[in-house]
Order: C-alpha cells, then structure tokens, then sequence
C-alpha cells in the first residue's frame, strides 16, 4: 500500500511539472549548460584518442631512458629523482638548461603583467615569493576589470566603424540601382528615411571580425616562425591560443635572450598579441549573440512542437478538410505551416537578422547617424555591447522600477 502511494505521489509530482511552463530564459539556460556539457564530454573523447597514444609513447621512452642512464653511469635512481624534483622546483622560479632572457628584469615583469590583466596566463613566469602572491591578487582584480572594459569599449568602437562602412556600402548599392537615399539629417517632416528600416546583419560584422583575425594571426604566425624558429602551424596555434587568452603557456613568444632587433620584435610582439586578442574578444561576443539566437529559435521549436502537438487533431482536421476542399498545393502547404514540421533555412535566418537583441540594437542606433536618445540614456546608463550591455540593461531595469 505505501509503495503504492509512493508511486501514485510521484505520478502526480511528474504531472504538476509538466504542467507547469518553464521560464524561457531558464528554458533557454537549461539548454545551453546541456549542450557545453555534451560539447565537454565530445571534446574529451576526441581529445583522449588524439593524444593519450602520445602520452603513452612519451611515458614509455622517457622510463627507457632513466635506465639507460642509470645503467650507464652507475647513478642510483632514487638520488637522480630527487635532483629532477629539485630541477622541477628551481624551474618555477625561472631557472632552466636553456639559455632564456630574465624573466623578472622590467620588461619581463611587463610582460607578465600584461599575461595577467589580459587573463591570458601563460604560466612560464609566476611570483615565487608570498609578497608577489598577495599583491598579484590585488592587482589582477583591478587590472583585469579594467581590461574587460576596455574590451567592451574597443568592441563598441568597433561595431560603431562596422556599422557606418556598412551604411554607406548600402547607400551607394542603393544608389546604383537607382533608389533615391534621403538621410535622417535631410528628410523634411513629411518624409520618412528611406534607410529607416535598414540594420546591418550581425552575419558581416562577424565576418569580417573573423577576416581581420585571421589576417592578424597569419601576420603575426609569420614573425613568429622566423624569430622564434617555430613551424607556421605551431605559430598559427600559439596565436589562437593567446588571441582567445587560453594561455596553455607551452608555447610562449619573446623567451629568448637575444633576438636580432630584439627591440623590434617585442613592440611587434606587443601589438599583435593587443590586436588580436581585441579582434578575437570582438567576435567571440558577436558569436554569443548568434548562439543566443540558434538557442532562442530551438526553444521556440520546442514550445510550437508542443503545441502542435495538443492541437494536433484540430490541425488534422483542418488539413484534411482543406485537402477534400480541393486547396491542392495550397493545402499542403498551410498543413506543414501549422504543423510545422518543415522550416526552411530562410525561416531560421530572417528571425536572427531582424531581433538580434544588444548587437542589433548598436548597429541600428549607430548606422542611423549615432545613438538616439534612451530611457537608459535619460537614466544614465549607456547602451553597450556584449557582458557591459547586459550589465546597462540591468541597471536600466532596477532604475526604472525605482
């Protein structure tokens, strides 16, 4: 009897929730996290048959090679341990066989400083003293919000460049076709903007952001293979990954202790790595935005196959009466309207083209000659892109409420 009540109590429990509507946004939420969690465990599966092979191999030969060593020079095991862990321990404060620049003279520390606030964090140099710990706490909470702004303001800089070049490559097209262009500053009162409903496509902007990232990591994969004597595809994946500010730190630029124009090449050094990581911030935020809209699209998906699917007997039955009504083509295609069991690529892209939420918004405002007057302006908030945006409309909100 209770394990009956048990069963009937979550029977009842399952009901109530499907019943209940989830949240969009958490509808939306639920499937991102599911998706990164399955996007994890195929990375690691690919990750894990790439590489575990080679690891094996490594671990292999390098035991090989102990015992032939030892075996050799008649060094006892235990005792040549102990001198690779005290190498291991000496190698953190920078000390290692190879020949390399210091790693705490003023431009060594420069240059960490600039792994740290940019969160690049390649890992060859780290403080070794407790003071150097503490104080880089500090240091990084400050630096590093500092950096994420300036980000944010570099990516709406250039979202705002983006949008007048796009502006004008649509007003000259439309030129050329013939089509009279009024601008917002020459209408007269009784006419409208001819380029009133026009907003670039966030699809060009990320194109040409990942057009100008790529010609900045080729660049800079070219100098890195001459001065660092790296192949063009290490070069290629050591920018991806300071560019992104992934940072593994196996691969580090500028470690050497002479180079020919040594001077030179760490401004290059420096400004690469400042450009591309900007550009790469840029797209991986016009990316979010376009994911955020795939996401939006499949929630929307989800809740009309759901609704189709309650309302699946009225949509039979208007489609086969349709169909008996002798609607023909048109029949069909009204029942795979309501139904929809079919949507076309045009359907999927024109919703992301027309509500592309924060970046939209930028492009229209900027690309209609400069951002108009706000609530979030009268409240003095400004509009943004990307993490700040989001962080503006917030603040917009509790304003308002208040």
């Amino acid at each position: 009897m209770a394990q009956r009540r048990a069963a009937a109590g979550c029977c009842c429990f399952c009901c109530c929730c499907s019943r209940v509507p989830m949240n969009e946004d958490n509808a939306r939420f639920c499937l991102l996290a599911g998706l990164i969690l399955l996007y994890l465990l195929c990375g690691a599966a690919i990750f894990s048959a790439l590489e575990q092979p080679f690891e094996l191999r490594a671990r292999h030969l390098w035991k090989q090679q102990l015992e032939n060593f030892t075996q050799r020079y008649g060094v006892n095991l235990g005792a040549l341990h102990t001198l690779l862990r005290q190498y291991e321990e000496a190698n953190k404060a920078g000390i290692r066989v190879d020949t390399l620049r210091p790693r705490w003279d003023f431009s060594g520390a420069f240059y960490f400083v600039g792994t740290v606030v940019s969160t690049i964090g390649f890992g060859m140099t780290t403080p070794a003293t407790i003071a150097g710990k503490i104080f880089l706490i500090f240091y990084g909470l400050i630096g590093c919000a500092a950096t994420i702004l300036f980000f944010n303001l570099f990516l709406e800089r250039i979202i705002t460049m983006l949008a007048y070049i796009m502006r004008w490559c649509h007003e000259r097209r439309l030129r050329c076709v013939g089509v009279g262009v009024v601008s917002s500053r020459e209408e007269s009162p009784g006419e409208e903007d001819s380029l009133e409903d026009w907003k670039p496509s966030v699809y060009y902007v990320m194109l040409i952001l990942g057009v100008a990232s790529i010609v900045i990591a080729c660049s800079a994969s070219t100098l890195y293979s001459s001065m660092e004597n790296w192949s063009y595809v290490d070069s290629l994946y050591f920018c991806f990954v300071a560019f992104s500010t992934i940072g593994f730190g196996d691969l580090v630029s500028s470690q050497r202790q002479h180079y020919e124009s040594q001077e030179a090449y760490q401004l290059g050094n420096f400004l690469f790595i400042l450009m591309g990581v900007c550009c790469i911030y840029s797209l991986f935020n016009v990316i979010s935005i376009i994911i955020k809209q795939t996401l939006n699209w499949m929630v929307g998906k989800q809740k009309r196959i759901k609704r189709n699917t309650v309302q699946g007997a009225s949509v039979e039955t208007v489609c086969d009466s349709e169909m008996d009504a002798g609607a023909g083509a048109e029949g069909v295609h009204v029942g795979r309207r309501l139904s929809e069991e079919m949507i076309s690529v045009n359907e999927f892209m024109v919703p992301n083209k027309v509500s592309l939420a924060l970046l939209q918004k930028q492009l229209s405002e900027t690309a209609h000659q400069g951002p108009r007057q706000s609530y979030g302006h009268l409240n003095g908030f400004s509009g943004g892109v990307g993490a700040l945006a989001v962080m503006n409309n917030r603040l917009q909100e509790t304003s308002a409420d208040r």
